[in-house]
This record gives C-alpha cells, structure tokens and sequence, in this order.
C-alpha cells in the first residue's frame, strides 16, 4: 500500500512528535507500505522518511521545485516528482495514494487533510483517511468536528469519513482492514 502523509515541516516541535512519526515510518516500512509524502527532510516529514527508509520501506517525495533548495528535500527517496505548483504535488498525492495519514502539523497539514476530506465526502475518492493523534494534539480538531456535527453544520454519516488514533500499529490496521464507502454527495440531476 501507499500511503501518503501529510505532516510538519517544523522543527521546533516537541521531540516526542519526531519520536512517535519515526516509529510510524518503521511500522509501514516494516509492513512492507510505502511512503508519498510532500518529499520535506525537517520535522515530521523527515521523520517519516527516516523512519520508513530505516526499515528498507520505499520512500517517495513530492515537491515543487522551488523548494529543491539545500537542505529542504530529504535527499533519500526512493523517487521523486517535481512539480511547478503546490496544487500539482496536492494532485500527484491524491493520485498516486492508496490511503491518507495527517500526523501533526500546521496550516499547510490542515489544508492537505481537509481537501482530501472534502473529496472523499464529495464521492472524489473511496480511500481511508486517518489522523496519528500523537499527544492528543488532534483533540482540539476532533471536539471541532463533533460541534459541527452536533450543531447541524455536518452531518452524523461524516463521522465515517475519517478515523483517529494514538497508536501506530491500530491506524495501520484500520487502513490495511479498511472497506468504507465513498462520500455521501448526490448529484442533482437538471433539466
């Protein structure tokens, strides 16, 4: 499987953050998954990368190239696609993966995840999505959602949209187990 994460490029995070997505890496190395990812060397994309290429997993970068700068792009992948725009490396994601993983990160994270709900709701795509909720730092976002839903902004059925955990190898089962639906949009027909 591929799975594409979505992730920090920071590095002025807590260390457990760079710990906890290293470790996930391994776990979809180990398991023999491939990781596509936004192809960054810092914070939590180079943690994934690390991680994954630490147990022999196939790494694969996305960038456009006007981050191909020193240091910026994790010089290990296994491939690499270079884009002119970020919405080329948001398509070449969404394409070439099988499954969606947000680990911690900032606005650029939260655009990727909520892009790819919105298409998975709008019947765009059938592919698990799942949030590595390291430190409870997804809480926040999850209470958000429950308000939306709760206050009539989405409905009940978008719950299944996305799953959340606090375990590596429980998201890894979920993605490898999973057999959802794709979204909930009805077209209207016209005259």
């Amino acid at each position: 499987m591929v799975i594409c994460v979505y992730g920090a490029s920071s590095q002025n995070i807590h260390p457990d953050y760079i710990t906890g997505v290293e470790d996930f890496g391994r776990a979809m190395g180990k398991r023999g998954h491939a990781l596509l990812f936004g192809g960054g060397a810092k914070g939590l994309m180079g943690a994934a990368a690390r991680g994954t290429k630490a147990a022999d997993g196939t790494v694969i970068g996305v960038a456009p190239r006007f981050f191909n700068v020193d240091g910026v792009l994790y010089p290990h992948c296994d491939e690499f696609f270079y884009t002119d725009t970020m919405r080329e490396r948001k398509q070449i994601l969404e394409d070439k993966a099988d499954a969606f993983v947000a680990v911690p990160g900032g606005i650029g994270t939260f655009d990727e995840l909520f892009e790819i709900l919105t298409l998975k709701q709008l019947g765009r795509h059938g592919k698990p999505v799942a949030l590595l909720n390291l430190r409870g730092y997804y809480d926040p976002l999850l209470a958000l959602l429950d308000k939306a839903i709760a206050d009539g902004f989405m409905t009940e059925e978008c719950r299944g949209l996305w799953a959340a955990f606090d375990n590596a190898d429980a998201l890894l089962d979920y993605l490898e187990d999973y057999h959802g639906t794709v979204g909930f949009f009805k077209e209207v027909e016209h005259d």
